[in-house]
């Protein structure tokens, strides 16, 4: 039986250090942070991968590990994408189970010394996060969740991106630069004519992503580039410095 084709792969997301790397860098901090980038695997339209917010999330997570001494973790890639239900590819794992696996991550990460866990979050149907991370700080943990919308609206209006964060909601201007940027080789023709807007979404718990695009785009993704691709991941990595400071300070 032949092959379905050829496919195409994208390198670089584990991180490479050694155990004595990660030894050396957590002797110089007075906290160690550790970062987790959150994806999925869900349908972004017909030029994007299915990996589309596992490898945003970790495009973040690399700019931020390369400005800050924290340990880079390698990333979630899949978990709550049941709104995509409908298409071809999509996988999901329940709240319960991904609450779980991020709890034994930062434990796990505690018992190694290393105090603080940033989960750094590339797709918003991952509500949970929310409550975990609410809930390990009740219990005095030092969890956080980024980026904040402060930080997104931020790094837009910095980037020069022109829709807001409301229309462009999946497969748009914003995450179309980033992958434009970071993995150029991974977007297919189409993105250019995909542009789909639908503002009013209110049902979309109940009814999917399905009943509002045929296509799985809303957003405008004709509007996206590289350079606002590089601007957004640096300037996102600028806004990290000032959880950065939160989760060490008082450990000097």
């Amino acid at each position: 039986m032949s092959g379905s084709g050829a496919r195409t792969a994208a390198y670089g997301l584990l991180p490479a250090d050694t155990t004595e790397e990660v030894r050396t860098r957590g002797a110089g901090v007075s906290t160690q942070v550790a970062v987790l980038p959150v994806g999925s695997f869900e349908q972004h339209g017909p030029y994007l991968p299915l990996a589309t917010d596992t490898l945003v999330a970790c495009a973040v997570a690399r700019e931020i590990a390369a400005a800050y001494p924290v340990h880079l973790l390698p990333p979630v890639t899949v978990s709550c994408s049941h709104e995509h239900a409908a298409w071809p590819g999509t996988v999901s794992i329940s709240a319960v189970t991904l609450h779980a696996v991020v709890n034994d991550i930062a434990g796990s990460l505690r018992r190694s010394g290393v105090e603080a866990l940033v989960v750094v979050n590339g797709h918003g149907g991952n509500y949970v996060l929310g409550n975990v991370v609410q809930e390990a700080s009740a219990r005095g943990e030092r969890l956080a969740l980024y980026p904040a919308v402060e930080d997104w609206e931020t790094a837009l209006t910095r980037a020069g991106v022109e829709t807001s964060a409301l229309s462009d909601m999946h497969a748009g201007e914003i995450e179309t630069s980033i992958l434009l940027h970071a993995h150029p080789e991974l977007v297919r023709p189409g993105y250019e004519s995909a542009d789909f807007t639908a503002d009013d979404r209110r049902h979309l718990l109940t009814l999917g992503m399905s009943a509002y695009t045929e296509s799985g785009v809303i957003g405008r993704p004709s509007l996206g580039s590289a350079e606002k691709g590089k601007e957004l991941l640096s300037n996102l990595a600028d806004s990290f410095g000032a959880l950065f400071e939160l989760l060490v300070a008082g450990r000097e």
